[in-house]
């Protein structure tokens, strides 16, 4: 007989309260068969109706810290209903993780447990208005999940915007809500493609949007909007830290998580001149003795060609003299059929001292601030280290969202 073909999984939208397919579906990396539905902008339109004529009659939410503490403490590992998926147990949560979007359970654990945490240290929560929120999230990382929280506790609603790489992690924390006792109507999940977001920024009150370069030059900027854009990592390295030390201390900055963070270093900068060559040269070292299972697992890239995709997007920008010092191939095709991007780091040629594309032509020993690889963020290990003036240092620090420098 000839076996019956795999029934096909379908990640619902949960919209109106309750969680509904559509014929509008796209695939999702992994295995065949898994898809997620699409919510057409018409349809997000008729909702916002029916939204603004239910508000009035929502009852009044209190306690809502505690119902997200319980919310994370069940996303982590219970069993919960989500739509289209079923019963959900904790590790058929990780397994479907793993299968999809290559991220490992130890991540998965941890970014959980951050969570709980970033809920647990906040701050008294403000006062609830009658906002509907959207957040969008990205397909890096589930911790950004933190923002929903955020939302849900100041918001009179808050409808996800999933990403269509990673949409398993928002579909759970809708569900692990549910079974908290978040009031249904007071949730949406609606996933869509690049188009359909500017739909719902138009349809909803207050907005939390991440993303990259691309996208952050789409939206237009708003008072309700907060864009959580391109974090260009950078960590100053003093003239005097002993070389082991500078290693130790930057590790774990670009390779934590994965790389997945938009905090993560890319872009190493030395004070002394003739520092960064054998700074580099120690750190790449690191860096290729990292593997996939370690202290900082690496994720695997799951859709076809992803990995050759974005590393060689490292290659593209390298400018002459450059060198990539990290000496292990660029993907590594596991026995298992896991491919990984593994960690590249880049030593820029020359020092620079040309903070601006307007500032006197640099001489032949210089490199241009706006060197393509200088705050360039990938989903996986990487960054570029060069020597630079205390003037073309602060150009960079003033173009990063997150800049480090070591403890004294």
């Amino acid at each position: 007989m000839t076996p019956e073909p795999p029934v096909a999984e379908t990640i619902s939208a949960f919209r109106r309260g309750e969680w509904r397919t559509s014929l509008d579906r796209a695939p999702l990396p992994g295995p065949a068969g898994r898809e997620l539905a699409l919510v057409p902008e018409i349809v997000a339109d008729a909702d916002r109706r029916w939204w603004d004529s239910g508000l009035p009659g929502l009852p009044l939410l209190t306690g809502r810290r505690e119902l997200l503490l319980t919310a994370l403490e069940l996303f982590a590992g219970d069993t919960l209903t989500v739509g289209g998926v079923g019963e959900q147990s904790g590790e058929a949560f990780r397994a479907a993780l793993w299968e999809s979007a290559g991220l490992p359970g130890p991540l998965v654990d941890r970014w959980c447990a951050m969570l709980r945490d970033g809920v647990l240290k906040k701050d008294d929560a403000p006062e609830p208005d009658g906002a509907l929120a959207l957040v969008a999230l990205p397909g890096n990382t589930f911790t950004c999940l933190a923002a929903v929280c955020d939302q849900a506790e100041r918001s009179a609603g808050v409808w996800l915007r999933p990403s269509r790489r990673e949409p398993l992690s928002a579909a759970r924390l809708v569900a692990a809500l549910l079974a908290a006792g978040w009031p249904r109507a007071r949730l949406g999940f609606y996933p869509g493609g690049q188009r359909s977001l500017h739909g719902l920024l138009r349809l909803t009150d207050r907005h939390v949007v991440y993303g990259g370069a691309g996208l952050a030059a789409s939206v237009r900027s708003s008072p309700a909007l907060t864009l959580h854009g391109p974090g260009r990592g950078c960590a100053l390295v003093p003239p005097d830290m002993p070389t082991d030390d500078a290693v130790a201390w930057l590790l774990p900055l670009i390779a934590a998580d994965s790389g997945r963070f938009c905090s993560n270093v890319r872009t190493v900068v030395c004070e002394k001149p003739d520092a960064a060559a054998a700074l580099a040269t120690s750190l790449a070292a690191a860096l290729d003795a990292l593997s996939p299972d370690g202290a900082w697992p690496l994720t695997a890239f799951r859709e076809p060609g992803a990995a050759e995709r974005v590393t060689r997007g490292v290659r593209d920008r390298l400018r002459p003299g450059d060198r990539v010092l990290t000496r292990r191939p660029a993907v590594l095709h596991g026995a298992a059929g896991d491919v990984y991007a593994l960690p590249h780091l880049v030593l820029l040629e020359g020092h620079l001292t040309s903070p601006t594309p307007g500032a006197q032509a640099p001489d032949a020993t210089d490199t241009s601030a706006t060197h393509p690889l200088i705050g360039h963020e990938v989903p996986f290990p990487f960054a570029a280290v060069l020597s630079a003036s205390p003037r073309a240092a602060d150009a960079i620090i003033a173009e990063s969202l997150f800049v480090y420098r070591p403890a004294k």
